[in-house]
């Protein structure tokens, strides 16, 4: 059941998504958009809950519950922007706002973009490590809590692993291309070039 929620949850996201940019640029309706952008944290509110019940109810501690929190450490940590960068694009594609601005493509703006980033994984490796510590205390049986340590473990080597590649900008820059150089003018045309006129 707690798949099949996490499964629900995230079709919930992309459809309030959905239903709250078309009601904020389509329907002109920006209030009843942003009430429907800011129930998307009630999703998790409501797979939280599910879970513990869950637990509470004498479920062994599995996967899924694991899952359940990296899903919800996932939403806290990346969510926001997600929606930031979705409502910026609805914003220019149907209210005629200007174009966003993407993320730097070079040097040391990137590597600070992609750094900023990874803060959103260690923030979410972070809520979900405390959820699966909250619940191995709730269960209160070591015995049966070894896969949500090991999901905590898993959420922080995806960090680790995020992090390694956003330390990767920084240590080599990808450079700008070379701008090509101006073609020469009249005035400036070689000695040869001057002798066949």
């Amino acid at each position: 059941m707690i798949v099949t929620l996490i499964i629900a949850c995230e079709i919930g996201f992309w459809v309030l998504l959905a239903a709250g940019l078309a009601f904020r640029y389509l329907l002109r309706m920006p209030g009843t958009g942003m009430a429907l952008l800011l129930c998307e944290p009630l999703l998790e509110v409501v797979l939280l809950v599910v879970t513990a019940l869950d637990l509470k109810n004498g479920a062994d501690p599995s996967g899924k519950h694991g899952l359940a929190a990296l899903y919800i450490g996932y939403t806290v940590g990346h969510g926001h922007r997600t929606v930031k960068w979705l409502d910026g694009h609805a914003a220019h594609r149907l209210a005629g706002a200007p174009k966003p601005t993407g993320p730097p493509r070079h040097g040391m703006a990137r590597a600070l973009h992609e750094g900023k980033v990874w803060l959103g994984t260690l923030l979410a490796a972070a809520v979900a490590t405390g959820l699966l510590q909250l619940a191995m205390w709730y269960v209160d049986d070591p015995s049966r809590t070894g896969s949500l340590e090991s999901w905590q473990s898993v959420a922080w080597r995806a960090a680790g692993i995020h992090g390694l590649i956003a330390l990767s900008y920084a240590i080599w820059p990808k450079k700008a291309p070379a701008t090509a150089p101006p073609a020469p003018s009249a005035k400036h045309l070689p000695a040869e070039e001057d002798a066949r006129r």
